[in-house]
């Protein structure tokens, strides 16, 4: 539908929802599926991405074939044994067979052919590179330690086929500020906040942690240097992209901006400063 409203201008996000207090509540009535707890990656978790893959392949039909009918092991569209016997769809519709039904038409299509383009915010595994490559869906990486990231440009590019970088997007925090210090007091109450207090409980630290030293970031300021975080003036952000383009190809930049722990005035002004002044110069 959205697709439809924006003349063809939308775009599908999906992520594996894995924490236990909103996977076990919106999975309750299918057996066998559970969130994961914190670092945990056994028979519990194989079982949540089984869930997921078919969910997509439930959605990718939805959008591109004329009527749908799936029977997977969690899911079945329709349900066998259905009956239909509606003197409506009988005359104009379709997918009944001898008044059971056998498939249902899913309307309206979106606009792009075959659908709308597709990413997976926010992925680190190698797990979900492979499927990422293999489904056409573009991953965005959170940021993570070098090394991290180019093994994971890597297997994208070797399991897609395609040139390294395609397909592939980066996360970052985005504050412009008039001056490096003010952005960085802006992030330290945003950004590096809600790190503290909510992604490195479970984990979220791990990724930008050197795989020789076993160190992280000490400080913000060293964070924003290892181009974690595109914080500081224009042209600090624009240094730091460069930068990063300068050892990785970005087709996509997904910037977070902290809606209610910005000011709204300044993360108006960011976006627009990110998009009027940033992007230009490093688009050169």
């Amino acid at each position: 539908m959205l697709d439809q409203m924006t003349g063809g201008r939308a775009c599908a996000g999906f992520a594996r929802g894995y924490q236990r207090r909103w996977v076990d509540v919106m999975a309750q009535q299918t057996h066998g599926i559970h969130g994961a707890l914190p670092h945990q990656h056994d028979e519990i978790d194989a079982a949540n991405r089984a869930a997921f893959e078919e969910c997509f392949q439930i959605i990718k039909k939805a959008w591109t074939e004329p009527m749908l009918s799936y029977q997977g092991k969690y899911w079945k569209i329709p349900m066998p044994g259905t009956p239909w016997t509606l003197d409506t769809t009988l005359k104009w519709g379709a997918g009944v067979e001898d008044g059971i039904l056998r498939s249902v038409g899913v309307v309206p299509k979106p606009v792009q052919q075959p659908h709308p383009p597709v990413f997976q915010p926010f992925a680190s595994s190698e797990n979900s590179i492979r499927w990422c490559a293999r489904e056409g869906v573009t991953a965005i990486l959170p940021a993570m330690h070098a090394r991290y990231e180019d093994n994971l440009y890597d297997v994208y590019a070797d399991v897609s086929g395609r040139r390294r970088g395609d397909g592939m997007g980066i996360l970052r925090d985005v504050i412009i500020a008039d001056t490096d210090a003010e952005a960085i007091a802006l992030w330290k109450d945003s950004g590096v906040f809600s790190g503290r207090a909510w992604f490195e409980p479970f984990g979220f630290r791990k990724g930008v942690v050197d795989p020789e030293t076993g160190i992280a970031p000490a400080t913000p300021e060293e964070s924003i240097e290892k181009g974690y975080a595109l914080v500081g003036t224009v042209d600090t952000v624009t240094r730091t992209l460069e930068k990063l383009k300068r050892r990785l190809p970005i087709d996509w930049v997904f910037c977070y901006t902290y809606n209610g722990l910005v000011p709204h005035a300044i993360l108006m002004k960011t976006i627009e400063r990110f998009w009027t002044q940033v992007m230009p110069r490093v688009a050169r």
